[in-house]
Order: C-alpha cells, then sequence, then structure tokens
C-alpha cells in the first residue's frame, strides 16, 4: 500500500501577540508577491516604511483580543484536526500541517513528511476558493522547499473544494446547528480581494456578459468571485434558502478597489432598513482567526447595533470538527478527479 502524507495549509498566525511577532508575521505576510502584486522594491518600502509602521500597533492590539488560554486558535484547531485525522488513519497515511507565514512553518512539515518516506504528498492549502493570494503563494512556497530537500514522492496539488458535496453538506449542518430560520436575514461573507487579483484571472469580469455571479462557474474555473457567488448558491440550496433570505457580501477591504459589495456596508444598510437579526457564515474560512472571531463577530456586531440592529450572530466555522474531518478524508479521495 502506498504511504501517503497530506500537508495541511493554512494562512498561519503571529508567535504571540507582541508586537514583536506581530511584525514579523505581517512583514512576511505582506512581503509576499501574491499578496501586494507590485515591484520587489516598490513593494518592500511600502511595506517595511509605511504599512508595518502604520498598522503594527492597531493588529497587536487586534491579535490580543483574539488570543486565548489555547494561543492563536487558527494554530490551536490546526493541530486539533491534524491529531484527530492521524488518529482515524491507518499507519501509511500521515497528515501534517504547515503555516503559510508563521509555524510551524511549511518547510519544517516539509521536513517532517521527508522523514515519513511517503510514495504520495498531497499538498493541500485550506481554501475552499482559489485565489491566487492564498492557494497559488502556498503552492509556491511548497514547490521552492521541494527543490532543496530532494523529495522524489509524487505531488499532488488540491487548488480548491468549494463544490466538494461533503464539504457543502458539513457546512450547511453547522449553519442548521445556528437556526437559521430565526434570522431576519443571513449574509455570506468572504473574505476580499483586490479587483486586480480577479481581473487577472478573469480579465471578462467587467463585461456586461459575465454572469460570474448567477451562473455556475465553467469546471476548472479560478474566478474567485465566481466561486463566492456558486458556494453560496450550493450551501442555500442545501439549506432550502430562497434568494431574499440572504446575500453574498465581501469583507477585509482595504480600499474601495477591493470586491464588492462590502459586508460592512451591507450590515449598516440592512440596520437601516429596519433588520433586527442577522446570522453572519463566513464559507472562505474553514477556521476561525481574526477575520471571523474579532472583525465578524466583535467589529460587525458593534456596528449593527450601533446603526439600529438587536442581534448579530456568526456561525462558527469547520475548526477541528469530526464532520470536516471526514470531508477532508472525501475530498483527499476525490483527489485524482479535477477539482474546481
Amino acid at each position: 500500500m502506498k504511504r501517503k502524507a497530506v500537508l495541511l495549509i493554512n494562512v498561519g498566525t503571529p508567535n504571540s501577540p507582541e508586537i514583536g511577532d506581530v511584525k514579523k508575521f505581517l512583514s512576511e505576510f505582506l512581503n509576499d508577491k501574491r499578496v501586494i502584486t507590485i515591484p520587489a522594491p516598490l513593494r518592500w518600502l511600502l511595506v517595511n516604511l509605511i504599512i508595518i509602521p502604520f498598522r503594527a500597533k492597531k493588529s497587536t492590539n487586534l491579535y490580543k483580543k483574539l488570543w486565548t488560554n489555547k494561543g492563536s486558535p487558527i494554530l490551536h484547531y490546526s493541530n486539533r484536526l491534524v491529531e484527530k485525522l492521524n488518529n482515524s488513519c491507518n499507519e501509511n497515511t500521515r497528515f501534517f500541517v504547515g503555516m503559510r507565514y508563521g509555524n510551524p512553518s511549511i518547510q519544517s512539515a516539509l521536513n517532517q513528511i521527508k522523514k515519513f518516506n511517503p510514495d504520495q504528498i498531497i499538498v493541500f492549502p485550506l481554501y475552499p476558493q482559489y485565489a491566487s493570494s492564498t492557494t497559488e503563494s502556498a503552492f509556491d512556497a511548497v514547490k521552492k522547499e521541494l527543490k532543496t530537500l530532494e523529495i522524489s514522492s509524487e505531488i499532488i496539488y488540491i487548488n480548491q473544494f468549494y463544490n466538494n458535496q461533503e464539504f457543502i453538506k458539513v457546512f450547511a449542518e453547522l449553519i442548521r446547528r445556528n437556526n437559521p430560520m430565526d434570522y431576519d436575514h443571513i449574509i455570506f461573507s468572504y473574505h476580499g480581494l483586490p479587483l486586480s487579483h480577479i481581473h487577472a484571472l478573469h480579465p471578462a469580469i467587467n463585461s456586461v456578459h459575465c454572469k460570474c455571479e448567477s451562473e455556475m462557474p465553467e469546471h476548472g474555473t479560478f474566478c474567485y468571485k465566481a466561486t463566492c457567488y456558486h458556494t453560496t448558491r450550493l450551501l442555500a440550496s442545501e439549506l432550502r434558502l430562497e434568494k431574499k433570505q440572504y446575500s453574498v457580501a465581501f469583507q477585509s477591504r482595504l480600499s474601495k478597489n477591493w470586491i464588492s459589495p462590502f459586508t460592512d456596508n451591507v450590515i449598516v444598510d440592512l440596520a437601516e432598513k429596519g433588520i433586527k437579526k442577522i446570522l453572519v457564515i463566513a464559507p472562505s474560512f474553514v477556521t476561525d482567526c481574526l477575520e471571523t472571531i474579532v472583525e465578524i463577530e466583535d467589529k460587525y456586531r458593534e456596528l449593527f447595533i450601533k446603526n439600529g440592529g438587536q442581534k448579530l450572530s456568526l456561525v462558527k466555522s469547520l475548526n477541528d470538527s469530526d464532520n470536516w474531518g471526514d470531508a477532508i478524508l472525501s475530498i483527499i479521495a476525490k483527489k485524482d478527479q479535477p477539482i474546481g
């Protein structure tokens, strides 16, 4: 039987919520050429002389809000998930975790995998919808390390899984447990991206003929916006939601030139229309992190109430749940089929 190693990759976390570790994390993240897509010298100047000096203190305060007695949620849940998966598999299949930024690094994970000496390595970024700044960046890091490690294993890359039936089912079940029918409206909030990132992979997105918001993406498409909308349709179908019951929006924007509609604007608009109770779902995140726990559950809840709303609840993510572990095994089992 083939020995298989599965490398689960998530975005990462600072080592601690202290300003030195946060600065180091931000530097690694923002100096990634796929995150800020400008020439390297300009990117270095922008990140190290402008963004980090002005953003580090605020980011540090946010990470302090996020931190628990178990440390960073994204690291805690990732480690627990890998532990559960390894306990559920035989000795010929092993799971490892690597963070794109911070620790445990992809390099350290691949060093462990090399010692395991698998016949096959499955590289599995935990991003349901493909984006160059997340999925492809993770692949870049893996390929860079593989060049120096002299690993001869077969390498398989999983690029997205937003339409995997088991993923949709477990996320829908998670939503059901939050009693969505008790709310006046539901928002499916996805992490935003600069429009330039979308245009690079889907040049026709501005065309009047573009239907990425309303039709199923063509097989193999890497249009992030299209796959986000289709994720919503698949979840809405599973939950038997009518279109008037929900909205799609994009959070975490840094400028107006990001994918819209913006989640904060949608929340204010709904509050001003008299909506009192909102349920927010974040299907681009499989692990709770700064963007879900602090941005949605804290900042957006405060914004909603400030503008007349009464209750905003967040559907916690899949994290280390047993059902999510089963879905991962299902996605891996279909790895030889085209994904996306």
